[in-house]
């Protein structure tokens, strides 16, 4: 069973709050950067020291480029795993993994995490951290309760949260750049039981945040956008050539055009969001999960349940690494163990569950959020009968570009057909995923996302 505890920032009725606004009181602001981090993590060590004090950002070692391994010039790649979690001893370790985490290490076989030292690793820059603090008494949800309404960005919006609506707020803002791109991705989901074809499609993809410019802006005087994504298939036959440009906001459902090269036009996709099953993937894969979360967030209510220490994906660099065989590293029965680092954490846990009235194919989910980078780390959904159906693990890394984290990669299991999928991630793409900071490129552009340069650039 979850342990769950109560945090001395947090006002324990809070915890049982779903949605609205509660700003932090001047008392409670104050403690970002002194007894909190500057973005609202507990600063002190946890009481038996497997996850130690925040000490601030932690640069790369001397001499990293992009291009190089990320990971080589990590101050810590030298680590030696403490301990490995499989079925055999799951039990011993479950106050700190998920019940998606168990049942997945207990019906896998095979499976195994190894655990690390924990390195709290996770900065902003300067101009996140000062946007932060004001944040923290300003920021303000929309009169229905669930939409952005003002902020300063790029930061932290609710830095002290109060309801399960400003964690994810929180996840959804964190900073990144102005955006980041796969110069070749795969989205590869296993093969159905008993068989051995998988499918991996290819592509390219850039993610553009309109609100990510260095600096201090206030959100509301910005276009109400969360992000832009384009993306293009490369592979395989029946996916290649087709291409969309998404727009996600902050305050409505997001906006999708797709070219479909056998018809060679551009259609409006308007229902291609939610739990709408991404095209050529088995109903394996919907809209909302990619990013752990992806979209609006109003078909829920978000519950702020509490804090826990959890076993995560965390400076996990091998998830990242291009240079690998996609094929070495994605097999039948899970991703490889040497690619997936896990460390203790403290997260913060919200359970969503869908509005009455509203309909999704997973009615109630759990997330659960790294305190330090704002990164949802472990995301479980349950079917319409209250069975646990998926469960996704994010894998956190420091990025040397930005000054931040970010875990754009992740891996998904289907509890219930035995089947995986892993999206988001540059693993055996022969070149580097890249984050941005300066919006010079054209995809970083809010023209880019058009249906009319959609068009003009897809294949005829």
């Amino acid at each position: 069973m979850i342990q769950m505890r109560k945090v001395g920032v947090v006002l324990a009725a809070a915890f049982a709050v779903s949605g609205g606004a509660y700003a932090a009181t001047d008392a409670e602001a104050a403690k970002l950067g002194k007894e909190l981090t500057p973005v609202g993590a507990e600063k002190g060590a946890n009481k038996d020291g497997s996850i130690p004090a925040w000490a601030g950002t932690e640069a790369p070692n001397a001499g990293w480029s992009y291009g190089k391994s990320r990971a080589e010039f990590w101050k810590h790649h030298d680590d030696k795993a403490l301990y490995s979690i499989d079925a055999g001893n799951v039990d011993k370790y479950a106050e700190k993994l998920s019940p998606g985490q168990i049942q997945l290490l207990k019906q896998s076989k095979g499976y195994k995490m190894e655990v690390y030292p924990s390195r709290r690793t996770c900065g902003n820059p300067d101009f996140v951290v000062e946007n932060t603090k004001k944040n923290a008494t300003s920021a303000k949800l929309g009169p229905d309760g669930w939409s952005l309404k003002e902020a300063t960005v790029p930061g932290v919006p609710f830095p002290i949260p109060k309801s399960g609506t400003e964690v994810m707020w929180n996840a959804k803002m964190k900073y990144a750049g102005v955006g980041f791109e796969f110069p070749t991705l795969h989205t590869a989901l296993s093969p159905r039981q008993g068989g051995s074809e998988w499918i991996d499609a290819t592509s390219t993809q850039t993610y553009f945040f309109p609100w990510g410019k260095k600096g201090s802006t206030q959100l509301s005087s910005l276009p109400p956008v969360e992000y832009f994504t384009f993306f293009s298939y490369k592979s395989p036959t029946a996916l290649a050539g087709q291409s969309l440009a998404i727009t996600n906001f902050l305050d409505k459902t997001n906006e999708v055009f797709y070219y479909f090269p056998g018809q060679r036009r551009v259609r409006r996709m308007p229902t291609y969001a939610y739990d709408a099953p991404q095209i050529g993937f088995e109903n394996q894969y919907t809209m909302d999960e990619p990013r752990m979360f992806n979209g609006t967030i109003e078909r829920f209510d978000w519950k702020l349940v509490g804090k826990k220490e959890l076993i995560v994906g965390y400076n996990a660099f091998g998830m990242y690494d291009p240079k690998v065989g996609f094929n070495d590293v994605a097999k039948n029965e899970g991703l490889s163990s040497a690619n997936r680092r896990y460390e203790t954490h403290r997260v913060w846990v919200v359970e969503a569950t869908v509005k009455p009235g509203v309909r999704h194919v997973a009615p109630k989910r759990t997330f659960y959020i790294d305190e330090d980078s704002w990164a949802i780390v472990v995301a479980e959904d349950y079917d319409a009968q209250g069975k646990l159906w998926k469960v996704r693990e994010g894998f956190v890394i420091p990025v040397y570009e930005t000054g931040s984290c970010d875990n754009p990669a992740f891996v998904q299991h289907n509890l219930i057909d035995n089947r995986y999928l892993v999206d988001q991630s540059s693993l055996g793409g022969g070149k580097d995923m890249r984050w941005f900071v300066e919006a010079s490129d054209p995809k970083l552009k809010e023209g880019f996302y058009t249906s009319e340069n959609l068009r003009a650039i897809s294949e005829r």
